[in-house]
């Protein structure tokens, strides 16, 4: 499916889906527990579609309510007291979810049966060889012995011990927080390097809703977490997406419009929310009331540079929005933006110069020059390779053309946002 952007305005209010990160926590959670779980609020994508099917292959029985509450958000209840019962083996297909396949990684190992994990073209390319080597360390079986990416297969108990692990996603250790509370001793874990801390901090938000036990020290650099845990049954509430959120707060800001999105959480822990701070530095206005948050885009967009290690989903819109900043934009730190859905960093360069726009790659990130406001070249047609946040960045860029821009395969936003169109037409002008 293709997508024509006119240029156009943004005012208005939107309510935004939940959280991806927040719900595929809770289901995998509910999964590992025993008894009846409800999920309100919960996120309905492709992406957490993936994550209910690997719980259902598990073993867990898992209905959606079929009225929604809003944009694409529904009750969820997991009944989970025959998961792994039965199993000899199994597998599971994340699809295209990366994080569906790190944060079951390791709770798929407490089931002590050879689990196989795979998915899409897409999420073979993203590495998974330093959780699985951390895992072996703790006495997992894997398949290939040193499988670097998907397809792999993994066989518990986690036995515990002691192991290192560097993070370039912070994925690999709330992998290792969600499942080590379930092996038969107790795990140390040290962590000389974490991109993208305040992840972790929703896994740990998390594991403390479950009265999970674990000492934590030095920022995150080391964890002690007794075995022989478990997690029980209990009722979660999910939050506004920020990484959602963000792409109109990036479109408030190139119109010179305003939005109010409701929903959101002002003390939540998503790294994401720190775009919000970055775009008040380039002279947006943003007020917080309640659980919505407007902002208001000023006549012309400063420059600056920002380190985006805690929030690289965050990359491709700020690309897009620092093109029209009136001084250079420098978006830095961000390595680990190369191994997501796509290179986003090369992705986006590419997109955007194929836009007129004046851009170059660094190794972690990328520096625009700013065109002062102007608009950018329309009238062509932008592959965002099915990665659904560079789609959504270069849709909102298109708002900003001389002439129209037509976005392929815009399907993509399906993963994590599939009233992505409908929610931004709400409020063109």
């Amino acid at each position: 499916m293709n997508t024509v952007i006119n240029p156009s305005g943004i005012s208005g209010e939107i309510s935004i889906p939940s959280s991806k990160s927040e719900t595929i926590r809770a289901l995998l959670i509910s999964a590992f527990a025993r008894g009846r779980s409800i999920i309100h609020n919960a996120l309905i994508s492709k992406d957490t579609q993936s994550c209910i099917q690997v719980c259902r292959a598990l073993g867990a029985s898992i209905s959606v309510s079929v009225s929604e509450c809003h944009n694409g958000s529904s009750d969820i209840t997991v009944e989970s007291e025959n998961l792994g019962k039965g199993l000899s083996e199994a597998t599971l297909d994340c699809g295209n979810s990366g994080t569906t396949m790190y944060l079951a990684c390791s709770l798929a190992a407490s089931l002590g049966i050879p689990v196989t994990f795979t998915g899409d073209q897409q999420l073979s390319s993203r590495p998974v060889g330093a959780l699985l080597g951390c895992l072996k360390g703790l006495g997992v079986q894997v398949e290939p012995l040193n499988a670097l990416f998907p397809p792999f297969t993994i066989c518990g108990p986690i036995l515990g011990g002691h192991g290192t692990i560097i993070c370039k996603s912070s994925q690999f250790l709330s992998s290792l927080l969600l499942g080590c509370p379930l092996a038969k001793s107790q795990t140390s874990l040290d962590i000389p390097l974490l991109y993208e801390k305040p992840y972790v901090r929703i896994t740990m938000e998390y594991l403390a809703g479950q009265s999970i036990s674990y000492r934590c020290h030095q920022d995150l650099q080391h964890f002690e977490i007794p075995g022989e845990q478990a997690y029980h049954a209990a009722e979660w509430n999910i939050d506004g997406d920020f990484s959602s959120a963000s792409f109109f707060f990036g479109a408030a800001a190139i119109t010179r419009g305003k939005v109010t999105v409701h929903g959101l959480r002002q003390s939540d822990p998503q790294g994401d929310k720190g775009i919000l701070r970055i775009l008040s530095a380039m002279g947006c206005n943003v007020v917080w009331d309640g659980d919505s948050v407007s902002l208001s885009g000023p006549d012309q967009l400063q420059g600056g540079t920002f380190d985006l290690n805690s929030m690289p989903d965050t990359l491709p819109i700020l690309a897009v929005v620092g093109c029209f900043a009136d001084s250079a934009v420098h978006l830095v730190n961000v390595p680990q933006a190369r191994i997501k859905e796509t290179d986003r960093i090369s992705l986006m360069k590419r997109l955007l110069i194929q836009c007129g726009a004046r851009i170059s790659e660094l190794p972690d990130g990328l520096l625009i020059t700013g065109n002062g406001g102007k608009m950018l070249d329309g009238g062509r047609k932008i592959d965002g390779m099915g990665d659904h946040r560079v789609v959504m960045a270069m849709s909102v860029a298109g708002l900003r053309c001389t002439e129209p821009l037509t976005i392929i395969s815009t399907e993509a936003v399906e993963m994590t946002f599939p009233s992505f169109y409908e929610t931004l037409s709400a409020i063109e002008h």
